[in-house]
């Protein structure tokens, strides 16, 4: 039976998994954000699939049933070790907050505009491929545009804070992920925040978008001005929940624990 990691042993952890991230190469960092991009969208389109079969006869039930397949999707992302935008805000992080006499504010800044626009690109190309006719189910296409229509007309107050609750979640998956040992755990931490990021639903600004992109591809009542709004305004969310409500809070924690020892 393995023991639970102490908070000196996580952050440790997540020292030598922010630092592999960012050394990572201009290739790879790239290649590993697109590859995160398209692989979410296999989440995304099955939950419009989902909703599209359970919501006739069920009603609100779909929603459930749409987030219980959302989640596989951030599963494949964790197993495959891909880097979904704000997923990598607390490990590397933790490198900066351990590497003395710096920052690393350019390595930081480098690796988070690579993954969100890697994330974008690789989700907005696969999502085309999604929307090719006779791909999806029949219905799908009405139930990822009503989605988005229902995304856009949110007030952006309200999208705002989704998106720091959705930061805020998917920022506590890296610490959950530093605090488990066996491959089964990690599965199932992915699944869990997956399920409630879909569940909510909260905000990530990956999985908006392309919920949005997808609308447009299926014609939604919706503009591409819109789709660069809620873009702008979900980073910033994710950027409050994700490094000022989880990531620094954390990282006090475990800095306050080594100093008491």
């Amino acid at each position: 039976m393995s023991i639970a990691p102490d908070p000196a042993e996580i952050f440790d952890r997540a020292v030598a998994e922010g630092e592999r991230r960012l050394d990572q190469s201009l290739l790879e960092a790239t290649a590993t954000s697109f590859i995160a991009g398209f692989t979410i969208v296999f989440g995304i389109a099955t939950l419009g699939v989902v909703d599209a079969l359970v919501e006739p006869q069920f009603g609100d039930v779909a929603h459930i049933a749409g987030a219980l397949t959302f989640a596989v999707g951030v599963v494949f992302l964790v197993v495959g070790r891909s880097e979904l935008f704000n997923e990598n805000f607390f490990d590397p992080a933790a490198k900066a907050v351990d590497e003395e006499g710096t920052w690393l504010l350019e390595p930081l800044v480098r690796l988070w505009i690579l993954t969100l626009a890697g994330n974008l690109v690789g989700g907005f190309l696969f999502a085309l491929v999604f929307s090719v006719d006779g791909v999806l189910l029949s219905g799908s296409e009405h139930a990822l545009s009503r989605t988005a229509e229902g995304i856009v007309d949110r007030p952006m107050r309200g999208m705002f804070a989704s998106a720091i609750i959705g930061g805020a979640l998917v920022s506590l998956l890296s610490y959950l992920l530093q605090a488990v040992n066996s491959v089964g755990s990690r599965i199932t931490m992915a699944y869990i925040v997956g399920f409630l990021l879909a569940l909510g639903p909260f905000d990530h600004v990956v999985v908006t978008a392309i919920h949005v992109f997808f609308g447009l591809l299926f014609d939604a009542s919706i503009g591409y001005g819109a789709l660069a709004e809620i873009i702008v305004v979900a980073t910033a969310g994710n950027f409050v929940g994700g490094i000022g409500l989880v990531t620094f809070t954390h990282v006090a924690k475990i800095m306050g624990a080594e100093d008491d020892q």
